[in-house]
């Protein structure tokens, strides 16, 4: 019997395999070289700015309301102080290892909360999208695939950017099981910051979350994800006119627009220099690295090499790499 005639029930074999086996949070986030760990899902809760959520599995279903910042996320006790132009990376892993998933989007928003960010709800928040990285050049590689080799991601926030309180969306989906409908995962992540300066910037479109998303959106059901060269859509509205691209491709605040099929709104590139300063909650987490490259979004090497192993021995690391070697080899 040839290989490509049992991929289908290997696929299936596979996307039946427990939903602990491979997932991740956001650990943590570095704001111009100070670092805020976030907080264990479902552990202890210390002072942070990154909403902490109930558990690491995925969201599933983009009309579920955890959509909007993680599973049961709460509100945190820290508002982190931030400008126009500050530069933010953004570290995720599983608990105690690296991010397990290699394949979809990467994507940010940003939503400015009605009074202070601590004691806002943002269930009708009004969210505008700073930041995009799908595929690499080469067309097959993912940008998500160096966060899980233990990259941190990095978005820089728009010089027009109004004073105030804000919370930052940073949104990784996983689409190894997306070739079904309904199997795209979900993982959002809310910080909260605080922006001074007198700039006076205000988004050109803003979208609600959930709302922002349907289940059958080109970039969230995709059939041909697994195919080398396939062209990524990406989900959501367009990168708004209050992003650090649209600053440094116009000068006067209007998103560029991206032509059809646009995979990639950033590049990367991996930097050594550690962050200044840390502020810790009592769970620790790996400290991410900081560059100064001007790039909008990169990705960076972390700091330190997490060590321990997985609690479940042989199994995949992640389903995607799985799957990709069963269809390359069919």
């Amino acid at each position: 019997m040839h290989l490509h005639s049992i991929a289908p029930a290997l696929l299936a074999l596979l996307a039946a395999l427990p939903r602990a086996a491979a997932h991740g949070y956001l650990a943590s986030v570095t704001i111009d070289g100070t670092v805020y760990q976030g907080n264990v899902p479902g552990g202890k809760t210390a002072a942070s700015p990154i909403r902490q959520v109930s558990d690491i599995s995925p969201v599933k279903g983009a009309d579920n309301p955890d959509i909007n910042c993680g599973l049961s996320a709460q509100l945190a006790s820290q508002v982190a102080s931030a400008n126009p132009g500050s530069k933010i990376d953004f570290l995720w892993s599983d608990i105690g290892a690296n991010w397990p998933h290699n394949t979809g989007p990467v994507m940010a928003y940003m939503a400015k909360c009605e009074g202070t960010c601590d004691q806002y709800n943002s269930t009708n928040a009004q969210w505008f999208k700073i930041d995009e990285l799908g595929k690499k050049p080469d067309g097959s590689t993912w940008y998500q695939a160096d966060i899980m080799n233990g990259q941190t991601v990095s978005v820089t926030l728009s010089n027009d950017l109004a004073a105030g309180d804000y919370l930052i969306r940073h949104e990784l989906i996983a689409l190894q099981l997306a070739v079904s409908l309904g199997g795209a995962e979900f993982y959002p992540a809310c910080t909260q910051v605080r922006i001074s300066g007198s700039a006076s910037g205000q988004p050109n479109q803003t979208v609600t979350f959930p709302g922002a998303y349907n289940d059958n959106d080109p970039g969230i059901f995709d059939p041909n994800v697994y195919e080398a060269g396939s062209v990524y859509v990406f989900p959501g509205p367009p990168v708004s006119n209050l992003a650090a691209i649209a600053d440094s491709a116009s000068g006067t605040g209007q998103a560029p627009s991206s032509p059809a099929g646009s995979s990639a709104t950033g590049t990367s590139t991996a930097s050594g220099q550690t962050a200044t300063s840390t502020v810790a909650p009592s769970s620790p987490s790996p400290s991410p690295s900081s560059s100064s490259s001007s790039k909008q979004c990169r990705l960076q090497k972390r700091s330190e090499v997490i060590t321990r192993k997985r609690d479940v021995a042989g199994r995949p690391r992640h389903f995607s790499r799985a799957m990709r070697n069963l269809i390359h080899h069919s």
